[in-house]
């Protein structure tokens, strides 16, 4: 690191012209002797670890519909759209016990 000899500033490349370091306070002007090499520690605060749960929050309605894996009768269900408009929805179950899923189409 190299200083200014007029106001002990820091003497930095100027911008544009190869080799010459400049001072940003009094403008002196000096030509670096050797090769500019400019490096800079970034030091990051640690970030807080993350926890995942596998815990699954069910936020899906129920119903009374048979597990064709388990015989459970009680499910889980959402409906989406799979087909063209003006067809029916396609309705999903996931048995509330086993975690099975399957399909009924209306």
């Amino acid at each position: 690191m190299l200083f200014c000899p007029k106001c002990s500033s820091i003497l930095i490349p100027k911008q544009g012209a190869k080799g010459i370091l400049s001072c940003s306070n009094c403008n002196y002007k000096s030509k670096a002797s050797e090769d500019l090499v400019i490096k800079e520690k970034v030091k990051l605060p640690k970030q807080k670890e993350v926890v995942v749960v596998e815990k699954r929050i069910d936020s899906l309605p129920k119903t009374h519909e048979e597990c064709p894996k388990c015989k459970h009768k009680e499910a889980y269900f959402w409906t989406i759209q799979t087909r063209a408009g003006d067809e029916a929805e396609t309705r999903f179950f996931e048995c509330t016990k086993c975690k099975n899923r399957w399909r009924a189409y209306k």
